[in-house]
This record gives structure tokens, sequence and C-alpha cells, in this order.
């Protein structure tokens, strides 16, 4: 007897924000990639950077709590893509951030709504 594992359906999370609730914090961006641990769990964004975007609406912008681990990030289901729009009202204190280029590595400083450039 084999098992049947059902298709991922990403629409199935269970999120902690209502999106009928957001504001427009940084609407017409385009999109990010985000962690569930943000999105699903609630947690503030800890570590964000910047790279070259891989389609063409993506900001190039990747999100994380900084509480994943290796194994959290091998598993492409704890991610989806989401207009930036979302992430922000999930955690404004990334809103004064959004225009730092391609490269641009923060991570948050405890305690506070402010990020530090890494190098």
């Amino acid at each position: 007897m084999s098992s049947r594992t059902e298709p991922y359906d990403p629409s199935k999370k269970a999120f902690k924000l209502n999106a009928a609730d957001f504001r427009p914090l940084a609407t017409g961006r385009g999109a990010c990639y985000a962690a569930d641990t943000i999105l699903i769990e609630g947690l503030r964004v800890g570590h964000m950077y910047r790279e070259q975007p891989d389609f063409e609406n993506d900001t190039g912008w990747r999100f994380f709590s900084g509480t994943e681990t290796q194994d959290y990030c091998d598993d492409p289901k704890k991610f989806a893509i989401y207009d930036l729009n979302t992430v922000a009202n999930y955690d404004p204190a990334i809103v004064p951030y959004l225009d730092e280029p391609v490269g641009t590595k923060l991570d948050r400083i405890e305690g506070t709504d402010t990020f530090r450039h890494l190098t």
C-alpha cells in the first residue's frame, strides 16, 4: 500500500492578519519573498536583504524573522511571494529601508524598529 501526499496548496495557509485590514504602506512597489515565520507565525522581520530580482515584478527583497533554521529555509513551502505592501503591514518598520539598493543586507537592532546595515 502506498501513501499519497496531497499537492501543496499555499492558499490554505492561516495568515495572522486579514488583508481587508491592510493599510497602504508600500503600495505599487512590486513583489518580494517572505518566510512563514512572519506572515503565518506573526514574528517581526529580523533580517532582510535585497538581491537581483528573479522576475519582472520582483523587488528583490527577501524577508526573514531571523529565527529560521537551515532546515526551515530548505523547505520552499515555508516561503511565498507576496506584494511588498503585505509584508509592510506585518512589520511597518521595514518601510524606511525599501528604497535601499540591490546588495543591501539589514538586521534589526534588538528591541527597536531600527535596522543596521551588514557588510
